[in-house]
């Protein structure tokens, strides 16, 4: 049986820890690594995120059938200049773009990039539009918290919103429609009708473009790293076409299979496999079955980090290439041309 010491010395820790709980400096920890709270940042970016719906005409060999898509897109100049998925709008005939406002406008294509970079820039009749704010620094890592925001599963009413966190960078990406570099992966949910609409961090800024949905997996979503998206939005607007830069070469990753067949001295990299004469890569001496290990220092250890990094340059920029020839270390400095869609 207990005293009523003995049950004085039991309780007493329980209130300390109570009071604890309650006390300054408990309040000031929890204030530091508070629970994310949306709810404001949705509010803010709501007014330049905008549903896309689409119709097309498939023309089959009894009859024609009209077929109807929906996807999701943000402004990217106060102009009416707006930017989503080219396989959102590719081949449509009719195109609506919906305001958060509830204003509708008839939409045209003036801009398309294709698979790899899978963008298309729209132009609506509009003026004074709010627009969205990219972070394209490169500063996002694993563990942010990240939003998507877009038209998904094509559901009336205001965009649905998810939140999760970023889980990888850099991921390579094989689709039917070809192979995507340099995605974000994402557990924040990304549907049907979400194609082409923001990811954001907690400061409202665009951090990626919502892309693909990997069938074979659960909770897995990815967008396009808003670093490379945004220089070719840019190259969209001012020119009408993606200045995407060219090397002018084609290469493999080099294996340990292929290291000990060739004799390299070298476990990773990038084994220039063809090559055109005419383009920068050959005219800075450059030749097949040459390794490139780095890109302006910046190491090449496979083939997609090597057309990740190349993306974030532009035409007409300048860059050192590290690579071997037969064991042997080499540099080229080479200016890149512009690659044609």
């Amino acid at each position: 049986m207990l005293t009523r010491l003995g049950l004085a010395v039991l309780i007493m820790p329980v209130m300390a820890g109570l009071a604890a709980c309650g006390s300054p400096e408990a309040e000031t920890a929890a204030s530091r690594n508070p629970l994310p709270s949306v709810a404001d940042v949705v509010e803010e970016v709501s007014p330049w995120v905008v549903s896309i719906t689409t119709e097309s005409v498939v023309r089959g060999l009894f009859r024609t059938v009209t077929g109807e898509q929906a996807g999701s897109g943000f402004i990217v100049r106060s102009n009416g200049y707006i930017v989503t998925n080219n396989h959102v709008v590719d081949r449509a005939r009719e195109i609506k773009v919906h305001l958060a406002s509830g204003e509708t406008y008839d939409a045209e294509v003036v801009g398309q990039d294709p698979p790899p970079g899978d963008l298309a820039l729209l132009k609506i009749d509009a003026d004074g539009l709010p627009v969205a704010a990219f972070d394209d620094s490169g500063d996002l890592r694993v563990g942010d918290w990240v939003i998507s925001i877009g038209n998904a599963l094509s559901l009336e009413g205001s965009p649905t919103v998810t939140l999760g966190i970023v889980s990888a960078l850099g991921r390579t990406v094989p689709t039917d429609d070809g192979t995507f570099y340099d995605m974000i992966q994402t557990d924040a949910a990304i549907n049907t009708g979400s194609s082409g609409g923001p990811l954001v961090n907690l400061r409202g800024e665009v951090v990626g473009i919502n892309q693909a949905l990997l069938p074979r997996a659960q909770g897995v979503g990815f967008a396009q790293s808003a670093a490379v998206a945004k220089r070719i939005i840019d190259s969209l607007v001012e020119h009408g076409r993606a200045m995407r830069p060219l090397i002018g070469l084609l290469g493999a990753d080099v294996t340990p299979a292929i290291a000990n067949e060739l004799g390299l001295n070298v476990k990773k990299g990038v084994i220039v496999t063809h090559m055109s004469e005419t383009e920068p890569a050959y005219r800075a001496g450059i030749r097949v079955q040459d390794v490139i290990t780095a890109l302006d220092g910046v190491p090449t250890p496979d083939m997609a980090s090597f057309l990740s990094l190349l993306q974030t340059y532009a035409s007409g920029d300048r860059v050192t290439v590290d690579y071997l020839r037969e064991n042997q270390a080499r540099t080229a400095t080479l200016e890149l041309a512009e690659r044609r869609s």
